[in-house]
């Protein structure tokens, strides 16, 4: 392999400069590591907001970055959730082997189902993904005697993470692993969107005409980041299921699906890290209400999010997706 001429160095230096690790993105990590320690007894809420994040990322490579609207995300979720249940149930309980084989399974359906939403308005995609999500979900609930149908499936658990950390019942474990995969596949994430692959995404979201004129293929760049986004999302159904010790009919639901594209209306999308803030609050709000108010605190939590996203937007939203537009647009 010959090294690389001084053009070719130069043209790939704006990549380089943009990829490069912030001092703000440092401290995300160090605040996230240190979250169990700043706020004991949370643990398994930190939990709930790494998987929540991973597949808040998920959907924000295909919608941030590709422009393709979903509303069945979900779909992937319960793929990987019943995949690694399913799979730790007859097969191995073992959990990074679960973990991949949630998130291939989602992937080989993202890939399937791809040429689906590649064409279209977006009303269409909308309706097409949600379509998808909801044959899932009759799917696993016609073939109960596999997926568990309305009761779930359960009666497994996963072996000690390495044969030596064990799932305990405070959530540390699970909640460390759970962020290490976060970490790692927040990474994944974060070298795509940055390199000439990223840039020909958001050229094509920007204007798919003048994207296929200028030479670059729409149908293989969106199918590629669907296909990763699904596998990112069923690694967080597998996440899920691994430390819960439970999945069901709840992981392909739609609720599913309209919570994670709240969490980017809040954090911002187009930027990854608009996933992580947007599912902190999101979680701790809901955390809050429900013990607030357990009988209504679903009417709480939407009105406060009306609140946010139509009267606060001026004030909240916005100059939060200003600031997100200068960071990641800062070389």
């Amino acid at each position: 392999m010959t090294p690389a001429s001084a053009p070719d160095r130069d043209a790939l230096a704006p990549f380089a400069r943009s990829a490069r690790a912030q001092p703000y993105e440092v401290a995300i990590w160090i605040l996230a590591a240190l979250a169990i320690v700043l706020f004991p007894g949370h643990a398994a809420l930190w939990n709930e907001i790494a998987i929540l994040t991973l597949f808040a990322v998920s959907l924000d490579l295909i919608l941030g970055y590709g422009g393709i609207v979903s509303l069945g995300q979900a779909a992937f979720f319960g793929t990987g959730s019943y995949g690694a249940a399913l799979f730790a149930k007859h097969a191995m309980n073992d959990p990074l082997a679960g973990l991949a084989v949630g998130a291939a399974a989602a992937a080989l359906v993202g890939l399937a189902t791809s040429i689906l939403v590649l064409r279209g308005t977006d009303l269409t995609r909308l309706m097409v993904t949600l379509g998808i999500a909801s044959i899932l979900y009759e799917l696993a609930n016609r073939f109960d005697q596999i997926t568990g149908g309305a009761d779930g499936l359960h009666g497994f658990a996963m072996r000690p993470l390495f044969g030596r950390f064990a799932f305990d019942l405070d959530g540390k474990v699970a909640y460390y692993y759970s962020l290490s995969v976060l970490f790692v596949l927040f990474l994944v994430a974060r070298a795509v969107v940055h390199s000439p692959f990223g840039y020909s995404l958001m050229a094509i979201r920007d204007n798919r005409m003048r994207a296929t004129a200028i030479g670059i293929d729409s149908n293989r760049r969106l199918a590629a980041i669907y296909t990763l986004a699904a596998a990112m999302a069923g690694a967080a159904g597998a996440l899920l299921a691994q430390t819960t010790g439970f999945t069901s009919l709840d992981s392909l639901d739609f609720h599913r699906s309209a919570d994670v594209l709240l969490v980017l209306v809040i954090g911002g999308t187009g930027y990854l890290y608009g996933g992580l803030i947007g599912a902190v609050v999101f979680v701790v709000m809901k955390d809050v209400l429900s013990a607030a108010t357990p009988q209504y605190w679903q009417f709480w939590l939407g009105l406060i999010l009306v609140v946010i996203v139509l009267v606060g937007r001026e004030r909240i939203v916005r100059p939060w997706h200003a600031l997100a537009d200068r960071l990641r647009r800062r070389p």
